[in-house]
């Protein structure tokens, strides 16, 4: 008698800002006095438009990687998300997928925990941002691909523009700490705003 197939693996990819730790881009903005650079992947879908207009806005006022990288320095984690992340690690592999850059995700994951993160690179000349490197287009849907294709189940959770595809490409997908007009484009997605309840969500799969 032939055995019965095990359920597959589970893996859960997460957004990082706005999700676990505060948008950085907005923290710059806030601790710099620039505020164009409020704008992020909540507000405007098109990456690339979106990171050549922060770049333009760094080289007119002089910003350097230092005084961002002291910006990101003074973070923490969103208030009960070390131990979301924590207990969730707990229960299966986790998988941050971010479009953020390496310069500016390390000290952070320093704080979660090392959890493993998938981002982009910064090109940085003179202690200036001159330009980025993509790890890949569209890295957050291929990632979730990829692991399917190894058999893994997958559940995602992220709030922007960025993360939809993501959500989409997952088993299931949940908005977390979204903003109305992400909500109101995306009602198919269920969204949570507390991290016990994306936690259940997430455990009602595993």
């Amino acid at each position: 008698m032939a055995l019965a197939a095990s359920p597959a693996q589970t893996v859960v990819t997460l957004d990082l800002e706005g999700v676990l730790v505060p948008e950085i881009w907005i923290a710059v903005s806030e601790a710099t006095g620039i505020p164009e650079l409020r704008r992020t992947t909540r507000d405007e879908p098109d990456y690339d438009r979106l990171m050549r207009g922060r770049l333009e806005i760094l080289d007119q006022h002089g910003l350097t990687m230092t005084r961002i990288a002291q910006v990101i320095g003074g973070l923490d984690p969103l208030p009960g998300a070390r131990e979301f992340l924590d207990e969730l690690r707990s229960l299966t592999q986790v998988i941050i997928l971010s479009d953020t850059f390496e310069q500016f995700g390390r000290p952070l994951m320093r704080l979660l925990g090392m959890p493993t993160l998938l981002c982009h690179r910064l090109i940085v000349s003179d202690d200036r941002i001159v330009d980025y490197e993509l790890r890949m287009p569209d890295q957050k849907r291929h990632a979730v691909r990829a692991l399917k294709a190894l058999n893994y189940r997958v559940f995602a959770a992220g709030d922007s523009y960025n993360d939809t595809a993501m959500l989409s490409e997952a088993d299931a997908g949940y908005l977390f700490h979204a903003p109305e007009n992400i909500r109101r484009e995306f009602p198919h997605f269920t969204a949570h705003d507390h991290y016990d309840d994306l936690l259940a969500a997430f455990k009602s799969h595993l």
